[in-house]
C-alpha cells in the first residue's frame, strides 16, 4: 500500500519490481489527479475498487485490503528546518501514528518509510528514537535507517532523505544500495539529452 502517496514514487518503483498496489492514500487534490493519471492504466483495480483514499485519518483502517509491503513518505514539514519543526506537536507530525496503527492491524511483511534527514536529529534525537521504539519495541519489526542523497545514486539532485526499512521477521534487513556516479547532470537535462 502507498500512504501519503504524492504522485507515486514508491508505487512506480515497486510496480517496476512486479508488485501490485492494492490501496493508496493521498489528500492533496493536485497530487491525486497526477497519481491517477500516472497509474490508472498500470493499476486499474486500485481505482475501480475505490481503494484510492484521501485523508488517511478518515479511513476505516480495518477495511484496508490485506497487503505485504507498506510504503509511506509521511509529511516532512514538522521535522524540516524549512518548516516550524514542531514535530509531534504538529498535527501532520502525528500522522506517523496512523502508519503504526495500520502496521499493527494488518501485520505486513515489511515497511519502507521516507522523510527528511533532519528527522534523525529533530528534538535532540527524541523524535527518531520514538519512531524507532514504536516500530521495534511495540510492533516488533526489524529496523534499519539509511541517510541517502539522490546524487549518490545517479541523479542530479542533492535532496538528502532518511529511509527507514523494517521486516516482520526481525532477522531480515536490507544492505545500503551501492553508490554510483551521476548518470547525467542538469546541463544534459536542459539540452534535452539526458539518458532515459
Amino acid at each position: 500500500i502507498d500512504l501519503f502517496a504524492g504522485i507515486g514514487g514508491f508505487h512506480l518503483a515497486l510496480h517496476n519490481l512486479g508488485a501490485e498496489c492494492v490501496f493508496a492514500s493521498e489528500w492533496d487534490e493536485h497530487a491525486r489527479e497526477t497519481y491517477k493519471h500516472n497509474f490508472k492504466d498500470k493499476s486499474p483495480n486500485l481505482f475501480r475498487d475505490d481503494n484510492f483514499a484521501g485523508d488517511i485519518t478518515l479511513v476505516d483502517k480495518n477495511k484496508i485490503p490485506s497487503f505485504e509491503i507498506l510504503t509511506a513518505g509521511f509529511p516532512c514539514q514538522p521535522f524540516s528546518p524549512i518548516g516550524q519543526q514542531k514535530g509531534f506537536d504538529d498535527t501532520r507530525g502525528t500522522l506517523f501514528f496512523d502508519i503504526a496503527e495500520i502496521i499493527m492491524l494488518k501485520q505486513p511483511k515489511a515497511f519502507f518509510l521516507e522523510n527528511v534527514s533532519g528527522i534523525f536529529s529533530h528534538n535532540d534525537g527524541k523524535t527518531f528514537s520514538r519512531i524507532k521504539s514504536v516500530l521495534t519495541e511495540e510492533l516488533k519489526y526489524s529496523f534499519k535507517e539509511y541517510k541517502v542523497k539522490a546524487s549518490n545514486y545517479g541523479l542530479p539532485q542533492f535532496r538528502p532523505r532518511l529511509f527507514m526499512i523494517g521486516f516482520k521477521n526481525p532477522k531480515l534487513f536490507i544492505d545500503e544500495p551501492v553508490k554510483q556516479d551521476l548518470l547525467f547532470n542538469m546541463s544534459h537535462v536542459m539540452r534535452g539529452d539526458a539518458e532515459r
